[in-house]
């Protein structure tokens, strides 16, 4: 073992004096604390985030293609789409505008075709229904079955069977002049993704009811894609904008939630800042413990300029206790921070109302990158908090040192 680093431990181990004591045992546990509730905080964080991220991508998709297209239009760029190493299915929607109408209740909406079957390949959309479904089995002159939301059911006090008008914002021409378009659907069943915007503004139908309600001829509004990795969407939009050509909209999942997804990282970021304070905190009880290790040591460190030891490891012996209070400190906090995710995400200690949340347990994910940011952060925090009482101790005269120790 090197000098420096015999004499930081011996320092740290063999001090006398409970208040040497209790100084270097708040310096250790503030940074067990503040290590602890800052991976446990941005773990429970990341676990909200990935799961309203799987919520929304699970009801849309990777990418959107925006444009009208007739039917073989749309068939081809499918085609064409699919043919990319990194695109792992794309199916048909139609996205349009309408207000719904029941019980002398109006409301307006967003009209989304699609494809059941193929809308599989590309979401998890068709697992949100909690109760009927896109296609049930009615007589043939029944109303065209359409799927709400749960939360713009429950606001209309619509329920399944009922039947609802829907108005077109396109107008009809007739002889007596221009009319609404409107045209009577029945519900089929309600969805529920654990996302208000979608579960309160969005109504489903098959996509050629829609395309005949929304006067789109058996055509579509654009193309919905699923990648293999999600982390390719910029690349793959590239890719798909020089393979349909110009005249569409391609759009990242990133994008069509940019404003959720920024106000997410904003606060991931801003409660990172807030809590590392803690461990700031912390620091300056390291370096008052190292400023009173100087002056309590003052003798033995003229000693040691006086056989011989130079200023660079005198420092050196500060800075290594400095580093060993911070060591002990994030091994500690890290032990107890992965204790608490573990205790946060096996038990119900928290309970969420489901009708709130769509879901009972506090979701946690522990993701290295923030790990190993709070263990550098903390590192670099307690490294700058030694330098004072280091440089300090470093150029005390050997001679002073032994006549006033």
């Amino acid at each position: 073992m090197k000098f420096e680093r015999f004499i930081a431990v011996r320092y740290l181990t063999r001090r006398q004096g409970l208040f040497a004591f209790i100084t270097t045992l708040i310096g250790v546990a503030g940074v067990s604390v503040g290590v602890a509730a800052l991976i446990t905080t941005l773990s429970v964080m990341n676990g909200f985030q990935t799961d309203i991220k799987d919520r929304v991508i699970g009801a849309q998709s990777h990418i959107l293609i925006f444009g009208r297209m007739n039917e073989a239009t749309y068939k081809k760029n499918i085609e064409a789409v699919e043919r990319l190493p990194l695109v792992e299915a794309a199916a048909p929607h139609i996205y349009g505008q309408g207000i719904i109408t029941y019980a002398g209740q109006s409301l307006g909406l967003i009209v989304r075709g699609l494809d059941p079957e193929q809308e599989r390949k590309i979401n998890t959309l068709a697992d949100s229904v909690i109760e009927g479904s896109f296609t049930p089995d009615w007589e043939q002159d029944a109303p065209p079955p359409l799927v709400l939301g749960s939360e713009l059911a429950a606001n209309m006090g619509a329920d399944v069977g009922d039947d609802v008008v829907l108005i077109s914002p396109q107008s009809i021409s007739t002889s007596a002049g221009m009319f609404p378009k409107m045209k009577k659907f029945r519900i089929s069943g309600l969805l529920r993704t654990g996302y208000y915007e979608f579960d309160n503004t969005i109504a489903y139908t098959t996509l050629s009811h829609a395309s005949d309600f929304l006067g789109l001829k058996q055509g579509t509004t654009g193309i919905a894609v699923k990648l293999h990795n999600i982390n390719n969407a910029e690349k793959a939009a590239e890719q798909i904008r020089d393979v349909i050509g110009r005249g569409y909209s391609v759009r990242t999942f990133a994008q069509l939630n940019s404003t959720l997804y920024a106000a997410l990282k904003l606060e991931k970021t801003m409660m990172f800042i807030i809590l590392f304070l803690i461990i700031g905190v912390a620091s300056l009880n390291i370096a008052g413990n190292l400023i009173l290790l100087g002056t309590e040591k003052l003798r033995d460190i003229g000693i040691m300029r006086a056989m011989g030891a130079s200023p660079q490891m005198i420092r050196k012996v500060f800075m290594w206790e400095a580093m060993v209070i911070a060591a002990l400190g994030i091994v500690l906090g890290l032990l107890l921070a992965f204790l608490l995710c573990w205790i946060i995400a096996a038990f119900n200690i928290v309970e969420l109302p489901g009708d709130i949340y769509y879901l009972t347990k506090v979701p946690v994910r522990i993701q290295l990158g923030d790990v190993l940011a709070v263990v550098g952060g903390s590192c670099l925090i307690c490294f700058a908090a030694g330098l004072y009482p280091a440089v300090k101790a470093s150029r005390v005269h050997p001679t002073d040192a032994i006549r006033y120790g």
